[in-house]
């Protein structure tokens, strides 16, 4: 039986990002009148990390820590009009979310709510140290594991949402994914349809990202010019039985859909176009097309797709020791001779047993490198507005404390006109990534109730 199309719209692509970005996407989908879901896509690797170490600091916490800003100004609109929210909210403390955000709904009026909670990437505990034993290189398992944590598919989101949850809450599932289990759940799609499913993926693909496909990461102002980007608006994706697909936006927003941008965004962190691996399908856009079908609406068609592997991908993260960051700024006549002066003295303070890094912000900052050799291959120019910023990873606090005091002494002890320094001292992850049969990290939703 043929089903009428799904429009699942996306109103955030990371943790940080807007928080007013659901509104126009929500009454879009209100409008349209037909089967909606809205999404929320926040976590990136690191963040979910850092969320790990938020949770040990405070049991209750752990989660993103904009969802109520995020959430609350279109929680009761979606509830009221059966638009079900998914979203990774949950990052490394899921049902402290899902009990969030039953709080947010009871204080905005709403004292039913069924809020679902997705469980079983989480390997951070003995019992997943020990199945990345012998996947992780030797060195990488030596060390104090932050967090692991494994990217699930779509099935579990699918089967919540067949269960009559109306917000689904994650932690690590694939991007894509969080827009696959809303189609599959309503399609009734098998989970070997690959073909319907790599659409799916694609779809969500698009759309993870939020702004960047409506024009807000391809903007460069005089060649590919966005209108109105202050007001940018968030992507809507409506999904047919087949999984065909088309791109659009917020009504009444600024930015752009056309195939420039989807095109950009159809490519962006994709391996190898004919096989984008992913928990639910192995997705195949090398004979992909895209056309304008109307204003800033966008179809996309020839997505393919093959089965899954028999394994998951596996992020893990690593106590990394100390990243100590300093700045401080030299303006006028000779700054930048100033700047470099200032450089060569906390090399020569510091010595060569510690590694460091130095920026000529507004000189050579982006293009610089870690083993420090780019500043003295730049010859020196006459920048007026300059910003020495320096920077030192070492396993030991006290040794990247001892450069930041460095930095600081800077203001008396030369060159001139040295000002605004700051420091920082923070704690450093670093990743290792391995794959583990997918039989071993099963998925499972359940309901969170008073």
């Amino acid at each position: 039986m043929t089903r009428e199309p799904l429009a699942i719209g996306c109103a955030a692509g990371f943790g940080g990002d807007r928080t007013d970005a659901a509104g126009p996407v929500v009454d879009t989908l209100i409008a349209r009148c037909g089967p909606g879901v809205l999404i929320f896509e926040v976590l990136a690797e690191r963040t979910l990390a850092l969320a790990q170490l938020d949770r040990r600091a405070n049991p209750d916490g752990g989660y993103a820590p904009l969802m109520e800003p995020m959430l609350r100004p279109v929680l009761r609109k979606c509830l009221d009009h059966g638009i079900p929210i998914v979203s990774n909210f949950g990052a490394a403390n899921p049902r402290a979310a899902a009990l969030s955000v039953r709080q947010i709904a009871s204080e905005e009026g709403v004292r039913q709510v069924r809020v679902a909670v997705v469980e079983g990437d989480d390997l951070s505990d003995a019992r997943g140290r020990e199945l990345l034993r012998g996947r992780l290189a030797p060195a990488d398992a030596a060390r104090e594991t932050v967090s692991a944590n494994a990217y699930l598919g779509a099935a579990a989101i699918a089967d919540a949402l067949r269960a009559g949850a109306q917000v689904v809450v994650t932690g690590r599932v694939a991007d894509p994914s969080l827009a696959v289990g809303p189609a599959l759940a309503h399609f009734g799609w098998a989970e070997t349809d690959w073909d319907a499913l790599a659409r799916a993926t694609i779809a969500g693909h698009l759309i993870e990202c939020g702004a960047q496909v409506t024009g807000g990461y391809y903007a460069d102002p005089g060649f590919k010019d966005v209108p109105d980007l202050h007001g940018v608006g968030f992507p809507i994706v409506e999904i047919r039985d087949d999984g065909s697909f088309a791109v659009g936006k917020a009504d009444g927003t600024g930015g752009v859909v056309d195939c420039r941008t989807v095109k950009e965004q159809l490519l962006y962190e994709l391996h190898d176009p004919a096989a984008y691996l992913t928990p639910d399908v192995m997705a195949d856009i090398s004979e992909a097309e895209v056309e304008q079908v109307g204003p800033d609406r966008v179809a996309v068609r020839g997505v393919r797709g093959r089965p899954r592997t028999d394994t998951l991908k596996v992020i893990a993260f690593f106590a990394g020791g100390w990243l100590g960051e300093g700045e401080i700024s030299y303006a006028g006549p000779n700054a930048e001779a100033r700047a470099r002066l200032a450089a060569s003295v906390i090399r020569r303070r510091v010595g060569k047993d510690i590694a460091l890094r130095f920026d000529l912000v507004g000189v050579l900052s982006v293009f610089a490198d870690d083993a420090g050799r780019a500043m003295g291959e730049l010859p020196p120019g006459a920048a007026r507005d300059v910003r020495l910023r320096v920077a030192t990873a070492h396993p030991d606090r006290d040794r990247a404390e001892a450069v930041m005091r460095e930095v600081t002494a800077l203001y008396t002890c030369g060159p001139a006109g040295g000002g605004g320094v700051r420091t920082a001292i923070t704690a450093r992850l670093n990743s290792a990534s391995c794959l583990v049969p997918r039989d071993l990290v099963p998925a499972t939703f359940g309901f969170v109730e008073e």
